[in-house]
């Protein structure tokens, strides 16, 4: 045992192995049982060297660069690709042959997502939440 493993554990790594835990129970990897006897070990762990006992048997997690991107950022790249995909289907340059029911519902949804963007804008809704004030 070297003295790094007689380290007193943060709550932040104690968090850390139950989500490592809870990924390996996603995974199959442990059963219901297994990851609530090592939870309860890993909330009790004193030391780094308890939580490493608790993760004993399974895969080190994975770095961060290798983890998907958290937050909104994946989803507003997926919905800016998606609404560019629209807007070429709608402009009929996708190379997939669109029928004008198609062409008209996308124009519709256009419309009325601009509407939409416009109204918040128009009454506030996106900033404070308040009316235009006279000033």
């Amino acid at each position: 045992m070297t003295a790094e493993d007689r380290v007193r554990c943060s709550d932040a790594e104690r968090e850390e192995a139950v989500r490592a835990l809870q990924n390996a129970a996603a995974q199959g990897r442990l059963t219901l049982a297994e990851t609530d006897e090592r939870t309860a070990a890993v909330y009790s762990a004193r030391y780094r060297d308890q939580l490493r006992g608790a993760l004993a048997e399974l895969p080190a997690p994975e770095s961060r660069r290798e983890r998907a991107p958290a937050g909104w950022m994946p989803v507003l790249v997926m919905s800016g690709r998606q609404l560019l995909s629209d807007l070429a289907l709608l402009a009929g340059s996708a190379g997939v042959p669109a029928n004008r029911r198609r062409r008209v519902v996308l124009a519709a949804l256009t419309a009325a997502g601009l509407l939409f963007v416009v109204l918040l804008a128009v009454h506030g809704i996106a900033g404070e939440g308040h009316e235009l004030e006279r000033h």
